[in-house]
């Protein structure tokens, strides 16, 4: 009878747990994101997750009534999260592609951009023609489009294969590598900072779009996000957006007649 009773009040123990307000996962949107890439996602001085993306999430978490919660993970580790249900979207500035999207759904797109070159500054190469040169070396970012379309597009060049923005803007710097593929925003922030060792060559290699990462079967949720981008859209939310951390982009990109990524 003891050991009976015992049992009955650890039940009723783990019972109480579950109905505290707040400790539901179904009251939570959990959204993954790797938060290294200002000025979409990345921490500020305080250690929290800020950014374009974290805008969009709350945006999305009001529209479905839930509390949200931001988990910071290696870029390449996102879309498995998603698909095993750790997470319930990813934001993280994702390019919708036919490869993975045999693998997970997307939202309506919501950012339009390009991969674009960031070039050695002693490097000789000027357009995406030169990449083509034989001999060339190139740094690729692990698990991007980016890499994705160096080795389709230049099965000869040599790749150096790492797994942060870092590391491959620093491979460019000491030019060690001719050029880094990437997108256009990054691109102009890395050059932004090391202007005096690097090259932005701009000028669209692909075009690109970025969406919401959603799990296959998730139409609902699909729905709401849809709504919420509608809605923002309709807000002109994202020219605020562009306005308070992207608009020395915006100013460069429009100088050089290239369409904002917001457009």
């Amino acid at each position: 009878m003891k050991a009976s009773a015992a049992c009955w009040s650890l039940l009723l123990a783990l019972f109480a747990i579950a109905a505290i307000p707040g400790c539901s996962r179904e009251d939570v949107l959990v959204i993954g994101m790797d938060a290294t890439y200002p000025p979409f996602e990345y921490k500020d001085a305080q250690g929290k997750i800020t950014g374009v993306s974290v805008a969009i999430g709350n945006e999305i978490g009001k529209t479905l009534g839930k509390k949200v919660e931001y988990r910071n993970m290696s870029f390449d580790g996102l879309i498995p999260a998603l698909k095993t249900g750790q997470i319930d979207l990813v934001i993280s500035s994702l390019t919708a592609n036919e490869q993975r999207r045999q693998s997970i759904d997307f939202s309506d797109p919501y950012v339009k951009t390009g991969l674009s070159i960031l070039a050695a500054k002693d490097s000789t190469v000027q357009t995406a023609e030169d990449l083509r040169t034989p001999g060339r070396k190139l740094a690729v970012r692990v698990a991007t489009t980016g890499e994705q379309w160096c080795r389709a597009e230049l099965p000869e060049a040599k790749m150096v294969a790492l797994d942060t923005d870092a590391a491959c803007v620093l491979e460019v710097v000491n030019g060690t590598v001719d050029a880094w593929v990437y997108d256009q925003v990054s691109v102009m922030n890395y050059h932004a900072q090391q202007p005096e060792r690097t090259r932005a060559l701009l000028a669209p290699l692909r075009e690109e779009v970025w969406a919401v990462g959603i799990k296959q079967g998730r139409e609902d949720l699909k729905a709401q996000v849809n709504e919420t981008l509608a809605r923002m859209k309709k807000e002109q939310a994202f020219a605020k957006l562009a306005d308070e951390y992207l608009a020395r982009e915006r100013d460069l990109m429009k100088a050089q007649g290239l369409p904002f990524v917001f457009e």
